[in-house]
């Protein structure tokens, strides 16, 4: 059974889940699965990244080594250019796609997070965490 599963007899423990926290902080930026996405249809080079993203170079090569360094992509030198790929594609495109499923199945409401939702930035202690909704304890 996966940290991630639910299990009726015990909660997994929050240090156990700092992993998976990681790799979907590392899945946080537009950019980083736009990159993502472009690298499933195969090797890339950074210039070519630049090309099809309509970013400057440093852009796309800091989100290259966050991606790196999470596992997500590796690279090979090919002459003086890098090329770039996926580590690990059926299982990357295993979890877009289920992400892609859940957020078809609640509407896409995510977006509208107080947290996290579009225009938010940065990751907000858990004391400074804000709901649209009135907890029934306010009430």
């Amino acid at each position: 059974m996966s940290m991630l599963e639910v299990r009726a007899h015990e909660s997994p423990r929050a240090e156990d889940l700092v992993p998976a926290a990681a790799l979907f902080h590392g899945l946080s930026d537009p950019t980083r699965l736009s990159i993502l996405q472009h690298l499933t249809l195969g090797e890339h080079r950074v210039r070519d990244l630049t090309d099809h993203l309509g970013l400057a170079q440093s852009t796309v090569s800091a989100h290259l080594a966050c991606l790196r360094d999470c596992g997500l992509v590796t690279s090979r030198p090919q002459g003086r250019a890098s090329m770039f790929s996926l580590t690990t594609a059926p299982e990357l495109l295993a979890v877009l796609g289920a992400a892609e499923k859940l957020l078809a199945v609640n509407g896409y409401v995510v977006a509208l997070c107080p947290n996290y939702g579009v225009g938010t930035t940065g990751n907000p202690d858990p004391a400074d965490l804000k709901t649209h909704r009135k907890d029934e304890s306010d009430q």
